[in-house]
């Protein structure tokens, strides 16, 4: 089996207590080469999935009867857009755990895959009174989303209205939540109840999770320029004419070399004549 390169300051403790417990189960050789893996998986998920979903695939080779990698393999994925990889290995990992944490990511493979019914039936099913509350806000915004998908979208503005989002306390999912309701309301055309929820979106997104300011800034017409981008432009456009510039000096020169000796002659009276023909000469 091919390896990947991994680096050496990369030892397989860094993963959660949990993950380790199950790696457990494996010869301990084999254990820290999986977990090293893994750490590669949740290293470059965000910033590189296709290279985390490629060891990914060598976790699931030498450990496929492991929930945690089963997971990890679902996660990435689904990061690379291949869905039906991802709700497979989903569904395996909740056969292994009988955990319903992963129903709300497995909908929305479902919406992945152009199913949104499927994933709306699935916000109906017991599983999501056993989630924990941010479980049950994931699945209200697959939820919402799916109406979306369906061309629902004030079915979309209704699902997302809950006391989750009329709360003013700021969670982790606070922000996408907020973010959510104002991307729904705007496209049923309440514009200025959309800008409020993209500032309120705003205020609660401490980690950067959404776009709101952007779409702040779209929403109140204010563009925005890439100084760097024009920068560049201007230095690229300063090299393209400078040859240009520098040939006709070059030209001039060359010129004044030929025609300069002659000026300067003609004015000290040191030219020349021309032999005048011999008319006498017979």
């Amino acid at each position: 089996m091919k390896r990947l390169p991994i680096p050496d300051d990369v030892t397989g403790d860094e993963i959660d207590a949990d993950v380790r417990q199950e790696l457990m189960s494996l010869p301990k050789g084999l254990a820290e080469e999986v977990a090293r893996n893994l750490v590669m998986v949740a290293n470059l998920l965000d910033e590189d999935p296709e290279q985390a979903y490629a060891y990914s695939r060598i976790a699931l080779r030498l450990a496929s009867r492991v929930a945690a990698v089963r997971e990890a393999a679902g996660f990435a994925s689904y990061a690379t857009a291949k869905y039906s990889e991802a709700l497979a290995e989903f569904r395996a990992a909740r056969r292994m755990t009988g955990s319903v944490e992963l129903w709300p990511v497995m909908a929305d493979c479902e919406r992945g895959m152009g199913r949104p019914e499927r994933a709306l039936a699935m916000a109906g099913e017991p599983e999501v009174n056993k989630l924990d509350k941010a479980g049950q806000v994931e699945m209200r915004l697959v939820a919402a989303g799916a109406r979306k998908d369906m061309g629902q979208a004030e079915a979309a503005v209704v699902t997302l209205q809950s006391p989750e989002l009329a709360s003013s306390s700021v969670q982790p999912w606070t922000a996408r939540l907020r973010y959510a309701y104002a991307d729904a309301l705007l496209e049923v055309g309440r514009e200025s109840e959309a800008r409020e929820w993209f500032a309120k979106a705003l205020e609660a997104d401490q980690g950067g999770q959404t776009d709101a300011s952007d779409r702040l800034a779209e929403l109140d017409g204010v563009e925005f320029t890439d100084a760097l981008a024009e920068s560049e432009a201007d230095e690229a456009l300063e090299a393209s004419e400078a040859p240009e510039a520098a040939e006709k000096p070059v030209e001039e020169s060359a010129e004044e070399s030929v025609e300069k000796p002659a000026e300067e002659a003609e004015e000290s009276g040191d030219v020349a004549e021309a032999p005048k023909a011999d008319d006498d000469k017979s």
